[in-house]
């Protein structure tokens, strides 16, 4: 069953094999789940939850950058990421507009979330080398995607929902 838009955002759950199911997950037409689509259901439905939760609690920060996109804010929070001199506090401030921080399921993935009032802009960026190898038309594109808070936080808490239902039909 497809949960929302592959365009903006969408789940997809498949197959269970024991505390593992397949999910799929799109954002802005791209599929993010490629490298690995095996999600440790019982780690990725918390992480999930805890992201639904937060949003609909009002969380998410506006651009930091005012005056630049969403692709070249993106950029500038990624540019000194991992640079020998970089702090402790230029690692917070970066991570406070991580997002689809959810396991190994989307960490071949630099998500970033910023939120305007009852809207989201969720910025995304393949960064494994592999994937980039075999998608060379990825390599260095921010791909952005819209998406009204309701609808984003409807499709993660829908997600869950459908994890809850394998589980009850006895997947682990």
């Amino acid at each position: 069953m497809l949960l929302g838009d592959r365009n903006r955002f969408a789940a997809e759950v498949g197959e269970w094999d024991n505390a593992l199911c397949r999910v799929d997950l799109w954002a802005a037409g791209k599929w993010l789940t490629c490298d690995d689509n095996s999600a440790f259901v019982s780690q990725f439905r918390r992480d999930v939850l805890d992201t639904a939760a937060w949003l609909r609690s009002g969380q998410g920060s506006p651009p930091p950058f005012g005056d630049l996109s969403p692709e070249a804010t993106h950029r500038r929070l990624m540019h000194r990421a991992g640079a020998d001199d970089e702090t402790e506090a230029d690692y917070e401030f970066r991570n406070q507009f991580r997002v689809l921080s959810w396991g190994p399921t989307t960490d071949n993935v630099t998500a970033h979330l910023f939120r305007d009032a009852d809207r989201l802009v969720l910025t995304l960026q393949f960064w494994r080398e592999e994937h980039l190898i075999k998608n060379p038309e990825h390599a260095g594109e921010v791909f952005v995607v819209e998406i009204p808070t309701v609808e984003f936080v409807g499709i993660l808490e829908n997600l869950v929902a459908v994890l809850d239902g394998g589980r009850q039909l006895g997947c682990p």
